[in-house]
């Protein structure tokens, strides 16, 4: 007899185990376009490409209060996309891009398919553009008549 890879466990929990997983994938995913999809937050994630900075630095450029921008960075830090820690008194942000990669490679599906359909839509463009060319007579564009 032969072992079975899951025994003693029925169909529908490794499908729920499954499902599950994948949930918690597109979740996280789901939180990071959350996350861009404000500007001061946006904002945030370029300043801190640039290196790590204090909750004063990220505050400067808006007119916002300090209290705001930690809410903003709570929103970032929940999602994957910076991380935390103290130096001395000071508390540091910092960038983590594995999230926007998983955003990215995501997205990049469908940039291949739209490319896909926009090179379709140029080949046919360029194929009527031709059809008509040829189907015009020089006599035709020159008779006022």
């Amino acid at each position: 007899m032969t072992a079975r890879p899951y025994a003693g466990i029925n169909n529908i929990s490794v499908i729920y185990h499954w499902c599950y997983e994948r949930s918690r994938a597109i979740d996280a995913l789901s939180e990071v376009f959350q996350a861009v999809a404000d500007p001061t937050r946006r904002a945030i994630l370029a300043r801190l490409a640039e290196g790590d900075a204090n909750v004063g630095e990220l505050a400067a450029p808006f007119s916002i209060s300090q209290p705001a921008i930690s809410r903003h960075l709570k929103v970032l830090e929940e999602a994957g996309l910076i991380s935390r820690h103290r130096q001395a008194t000071q508390r540091y942000s910092r960038l983590e891009p594995e999230r926007l990669k998983e955003a990215s490679d995501w997205l990049a599906r469908y940039r291949a398919f739209w490319e896909d359909r926009f090179a379709r839509l140029d080949d046919l463009l360029a194929t009527i553009q031709q059809d008509a060319a040829s189907t015009s007579s020089p006599t035709d564009e020159g008779d006022p008549s």
